[in-house]
């Protein structure tokens, strides 16, 4: 595992301010937070709430789900795509249950489920409240939850895939799931909706709105698009990819697929190619589901 550094330091990746520290671990007086009313041992209890959490000054709310018990693995999770930040809170809980009835022992890992910011944001910038999220559980989370974090892990559908696929590229964890992962290519999908082929969709739109056409700005979609982050990745991961998906997904998804096996500096990467599962594939196929759960299995 890397050493984060013990001063603050960001970068930019397609535009997006990142943090890349969060004080090199917990911080001797983090940022107060107000846990969830439970038992008289907050800490040793099992509960359930909402946190705002924050981390290089970025907050973010955060659904967390606390087994019984002071020490465990954590599985922090991405909801898809809602449109509307009023469903943001309703999709991260939905998000939290349903990988949680993936696992197999649920009582040995601490959930947190991101409900990151998507409307009027362009495709990648609310990568610095999933990235806030990530630091938090890895640095602080301990600390302030009066609990001991063993491993961090991710999950991610949709487009909480293409945020975990991106974070891996950043940060090292004990391994990620992507579930259909994407968008994978918006030169390809933006370019569609330009002629009109497929309906216009919101996350189009604010990028033609900023950068113009595909055909006179390909870059600029190319630079948002998943296939730019196919090198670097830090920890193992696992894509799960319904075949019965979208044919804009699946048009793009083989060259992709290329792309992540030609890596010569990532972690193991597999993929899990699901015949008759959609989108969801990850959380209506059993043969995902033990794939899941092995993953987790042959990490912990």
């Amino acid at each position: 595992m890397k050493t984060l550094p013990a001063l603050l330091h960001a970068t930019f990746v397609a535009g997006v301010l990142l943090i890349s520290g969060c004080g090199g671990g917990a911080p001797a007086d983090p940022p107060a937070v107000t846990l969830p009313a439970s038992p008289s041992n907050p800490s040793s209890s099992a509960w359930r709430g909402t946190l705002t959490v924050s981390c290089g000054g970025v907050a973010v709310d955060a659904v967390i789900d606390k087994p019984q018990g002071l020490e465990f693995d954590a599985l922090v999770v991405y909801h898809g795509s809602v449109g509307r930040d009023s469903l943001v809170p309703a999709a991260a809980d939905d998000t939290l249950g349903i990988f949680r009835s993936l696992l197999s022992d649920a009582s040995t890992m601490l959930m947190v489920s991101v409900a990151y910011p998507e409307e009027n944001l362009l495709m990648g910038d609310n990568l610095r409240q999933a990235e806030a999220a990530l630091l938090w559980v890895k640095n602080v989370a301990a600390q302030q939850l009066g609990v001991k974090i063993r491993h961090v892990f991710l999950g991610g559908h949709s487009q909480g895939g293409y945020l975990v696929t991106r974070l891996n590229t950043l940060h090292p964890t004990r391994g990620v799931i992507a579930n259909a992962p994407g968008p994978l290519d918006l030169v390809y999908r933006c370019g569609l909706e330009e002629q009109g082929t497929v309906q216009p969709s919101a996350v189009c739109t604010r990028l033609r709105e900023t950068y113009g056409r595909t055909s006179t700005n390909p870059g600029a979609y190319a630079a948002r698009s998943l296939r730019s982050f196919t090198s670097g990745h830090t920890s193992d991961i696992l894509f799960v990819q319904g075949l019965e998906d979208s044919p804009i997904q699946l048009y793009s998804w083989p060259a992709f697929v290329r792309d992540i096996a030609a890596c010569g500096d990532c972690r193991t990467a597999a993929f899990l190619e699901v015949p008759g599962a959609g989108h969801p594939a990850l959380f209506e196929s059993a043969l995902a589901r033990d794939a899941f759960r092995s993953f987790l299995q042959q990490r912990r």
